[in-house]
């Protein structure tokens, strides 16, 4: 009864708050949002017995994911408005995403369904079976460990990608030299002063 009571709880939390993710007219109550989301999808995670992916959740996407987009989006200073101006013009390509989208939920719908319309029932792990985070490390280092790495390859690629794209040479700039600083010598950075008493240094 109370699982019960906590998943439905949980889970119009996440509706409303995901909703509120597109829908709130400040970035930063969106990423707040967005947080909020997490926690609660983190939660139902708990409620089907993936404490592992619960976790990994709220480390990965809420401590790091999460909180970059809100300092992004604080430091950064966007013009919102002028961004939106353009909204109405993409609405026809939004609605086949959406529809497409729904699609691909109805058709996970129906292969969810048995032959005379109940749902199959999924049958949870013994409690002598092995825990959600070993069973995830059989599959992911075992069964799928090449194309976990092509994802980490993919990922790595991406990054070095954005750091290129973003990355501008602007004159009159300080840089930091790393050589200089390292072969800086003692007698270089520090002089000493004979400072007599009652006088400060000239």
């Amino acid at each position: 009864m109370l699982a019960s009571i906590a998943f439905y709880v949980l889970a119009a939390t996440a509706i409303v708050s995901a909703f509120a993710v597109i829908s709130a007219r400040n970035p930063v109550h969106s990423v707040l949002f967005l947080i909020l989301t997490f926690f609660t999808s983190a939660g139902l995670f708990v409620l089907l017995g993936a404490e592992f992916l619960a976790m990994l959740l709220i480390v990965v996407y809420v401590g790091a994911v999460a909180v970059l987009f809100l300092f992004v989006v604080m430091m950064l200073d966007v013009d919102f408005a002028e961004l939106k101006q353009g909204f109405l013009s993409y609405a026809p390509i939004g609605a086949l995403v959406a529809a497409a989208l729904l699609g691909e939920l109805g058709l996970v719908a129906s292969a969810a369904m048995s032959a005379d319309g109940a749902p199959i029932a999924l049958t949870p792990a013994a409690p002598g079976d092995v825990t959600n985070a070993e069973a995830i490390g059989q599959v992911l280092y075992t069964d799928y460990l090449l194309v976990f790495q092509l994802a980490g390859l993919v990922l790595f690629v991406a990054m070095i990608g954005a750091i290129v794209l973003t990355l501008r040479h602007r004159p009159g700039v300080k840089k930091q030299d790393i050589a200089a600083q390292v072969g800086r010598k003692r007698s270089e950075g520090v002089e000493l002063k004979d400072i007599r008493p009652g006088q400060g240094i000239g």
